[in-house]
């Protein structure tokens, strides 16, 4: 099933769903030391007898592929269309022929005069931008 049948509301859906299903993957033991307390985000347990890597019953689940979300879905942008990066007006005149598909995201290095410049390109053009306000 390709990403132009299914509908940007069913899309939405199914992200929501598969987000739920999702855990907190936090570091083993983050919350016992100050040190890790500040280091919310997953490290690979390697002691020996870590209930974790041992994924023991009642210890957090550890990072696993089965938590990846369906290749249909993935790497969308929530309103069910493909994000791209735009640096420059280049890019934006590249990404023209997929209007459709695609939703640009003005990159966070572009200075205030260009990414006022890229916004009015934009809307002439009819590109939908994320953060193009």
């Amino acid at each position: 099933m390709s990403i132009n049948k299914l509908s940007k509301e069913k899309i939405y859906k199914l992200k929501q769903k598969y987000n739920s299903k999702i855990p907190d993957f936090l570091r083993y033991d983050w919350d016992k030391y100050f040190r890790l307390e500040r280091q919310e985000k997953w490290r690979k347990t390697r002691g020996i007898d870590n209930k974790t890597r041992l994924k023991l019953k009642g210890f957090p689940p550890p990072v696993d592929p089965g938590y990846r979300k369906p290749k249909i879905i993935r790497y969308l942008h929530p309103s069910g269309l493909k994000p791209v990066i735009i640096n420059n007006m280049k890019d934006l005149e590249n990404i023209a022929k997929f209007k459709d598909q695609v939703i640009g995201i003005i990159s966070s290095n572009v200075g205030f005069k260009k990414r006022l410049e890229i916004i009015k390109k934009a809307t002439e053009m009819g590109i939908k931008l994320a953060n193009g306000e």
